[in-house]
């Protein structure tokens, strides 16, 4: 073999093992171009304003029920039993979790939480998962101003 072909062949070999050296090279130069999705419900959705619905009940034909969030971060919630003589209200701050995507009310009368979607409150569980259940629809405020 001649000696060109040699120092070709070496050079080619140095090359291809210092690539296999720098494993993490394309993981490195992936992660520095890696854009971090900062959006959340809190600073991407038109979420202030008043969501209604009638929701299901185990005893009544419903609970019509109205929570009013406000730019300041307060609210008002009103459920209005039907066919009952009841009706629960309350109002002060509501804090958001899991990052600005639900909104808990507490208050005196209250302890809710609701993952905030596009024109809606989806009820959610302790843990802020979206309650599983066929009467999700049903359940669900929807924004009417």
């Amino acid at each position: 073999m001649k000696k060109s072909s040699l120092t070709t062949m070496g050079i080619t070999l140095g090359l291809f093992l210092s690539c296999q050296n720098t494993p993490n090279s394309t993981q490195q130069e992936a992660d520095s171009l890696r854009i971090t999705d900062e959006h959340t419900s809190q600073n991407s959705l038109d979420w202030a304003g008043i969501y209604q619905d009638t929701v299901p009940c185990a005893d009544c034909p419903g609970i019509f029920t109205t929570v009013k969030l406000y730019e300041d971060g307060t609210y008002a919630y009103i459920a209005e039993y039907i066919d009952r003589n009841t009706t629960v209200q309350d109002s002060g701050r509501f804090m958001w979790h899991n990052n600005g995507s639900i909104v808990h009310l507490k208050g005196n009368n209250v302890d809710e939480k609701y993952k905030v979607g596009e024109n809606m409150l989806l009820p959610v569980d302790e843990e802020g998962n979206i309650i599983q259940s066929e009467l999700i629809d049903q359940m669900t405020l929807h924004k009417v101003n």
